[in-house]
């Protein structure tokens, strides 16, 4: 028995876990797997899946082509014994464990999301780089309503009325919500989900939550169980938590910021910064990596139809990729901080995202931005929406870029920018069959 069995084994059996929920994020970033008893499990032989899995659309359907290496193959799926957690919200002892999905050679899985962010990660390691990231989280707590073609409402709070206007960094109106929050910092204490600050955003029963800055793989697997957790306790509580891009019209969006700093892994230092304290190198390359790839890669930050929407003028969400310094229109912010903590926000992602791959694509980016010695613009004052879009304007764009960019093919490797374009491609196909309300309003009897 190796070291990680007889540590997963030894985990299940002190805390007289009945039930184990096997889980790994597929491409929208959804929880797939099997939920085994305790008796059955054995984590040195791990469980099967079809590898078709990691093909599917956001609507449990495929792409025409297959994608998979052979006709609908199985992957097995081996346990990270780092992931190891209990279900808090479970009546009967229940563990989670992610999953790890690999051929039955023992290679890893090139279209599983973890695989892909790690492959991303080896081209640091090999420059002896460790990239640090925080992701920023917002979203909304909204009335349950089953029926989808009524617009979300925001939720009753516990003064048993709804929020009235915008209320930025209220502290009244995160209180309204109390019994949530307090649950969901219980849940994620249990599960070693490492929240930091709790505010109220813009919009109408908006909430953003951050978590503490860490490795890579680490953080992804914390937004990964957070957002299911987050639903999982607004569900309890009578109400839905959302992390759509747009949920509701003249709302502002929900974004997903990740903050991205890169330290040496032999000295521990943060590479952005020089001796002096000023900024290095290889940080305004940094940036230009950003500003060179990033419309290329924005259909990782954008993955839905929905997500374009966020993308306008004076809604909080940018438009461009300029850059500032504490600029908040921008699509990459340089927060101010000490020279040991400088560090590059991307303002891009839409919570919707999959943050395995939101989080990849970003590294990568700035990766290349590296390599080549990318040099960026000069840093904006100003604001950032007086200048023109640069980025896609729809999700069928965005797949045309990302499939045209042969750096971003090489870091990726070709085979899963076609098969995650494919996908989108069929979300895209999909919603275009839809013929939506406000065709009906002003074109049904006006054209």
């Amino acid at each position: 028995m190796n070291d990680d069995v007889q540590r997963i084994q030894q985990w299940l059996d002190e805390r007289r876990i009945t039930e184990v929920e096997c889980l790994i994020p597929d491409m929208t970033g959804q929880a797939r797997g099997k939920i085994v008893p305790r008796h059955k499990y054995d984590p040195a032989v791990g469980l099967r899946l079809p590898e078709a899995v990691l093909t599917m659309t956001v609507t449990g359907d495929y792409p025409e082509q297959d994608f998979t290496p052979v006709a609908d193959p199985d992957m097995r799926l081996v346990p990270d014994p780092s992931t190891l957690r209990v279900v808090p919200w479970a009546k009967e002892p229940t563990a989670q464990i992610i999953h790890d999905c690999v051929h039955f050679d023992g290679t890893a899985a090139e279209l599983a999301p973890r695989n892909v962010l790690r492959r991303i990660l080896s081209f640091y390691e090999r420059e002896g780089l460790q990239p640090i990231v925080a992701p920023e989280m917002e979203f909304y707590l909204v009335q349950v309503e089953p029926d989808e073609d009524i617009p979300l409402k925001p939720p009753i709070g516990r003064t048993r009325r709804t929020e009235a206007g915008m209320q930025s960094f209220s502290i009244d109106a995160v209180n309204e919500y109390d019994d949530i929050f307090d649950v969901i910092y219980d849940w994620c204490e249990a599960q070693g989900l490492q929240l930091d600050t709790l505010i109220h955003e813009m919009g109408t029963a908006q909430m953003e939550i951050n978590l503490d800055h860490g490795e890579p793989l680490a953080l992804a697997d914390q937004v990964f169980l957070f957002k299911r957790t987050v639903r999982e306790v607004a569900i309890r509580h009578g109400m839905y938590a959302t992390f759509m891009a747009k949920p509701m019209q003249g709302q502002p969006g929900s974004a997903m910021h990740i903050h991205q700093s890169i330290i040496d892994r032999a000295s521990g230092r943060n590479v952005f910064s020089q001796a002096d304290g000023s900024p290095s190198p290889a940080f305004l390359h940094f940036i230009g990596g950003l500003q060179t790839y990033l419309p290329a890669a924005m259909a990782f930050f954008a993955p839905y139809i929905n997500s374009y929407r966020r993308l306008s003028r004076y809604t909080a969400a940018p438009i461009n990729l300029s850059w500032g310094y504490d600029n908040r229109t921008c699509g990459l912010r340089v927060p101010h901080s000490p020279p040991q903590a400088r560090r590059v926000e991307n303002r891009l992602a839409g919570v919707d995202v999959n943050p395995y791959l939101a989080i990849a694509a970003s590294l990568a980016c700035g990766y290349l931005g590296m390599r080549e010695r990318r040099q960026p613009t000069e840093p904006l004052s100003g604001s950032a929406y007086e200048h023109r879009h640069q980025l896609p304007r729809h999700l069928d764009d965005a797949i045309d870029r990302l499939l045209a960019c042969e750096p971003l093919a090489e870091l990726f490797g070709e085979h899963f920018l076609r098969t995650y374009a494919a996908i989108k491609e069929a979300e895209y196909r999909e919603y275009f069959d839809v013929i939506s309300p406000w065709e009906r309003r002003f074109l049904l009897l006006s054209v």
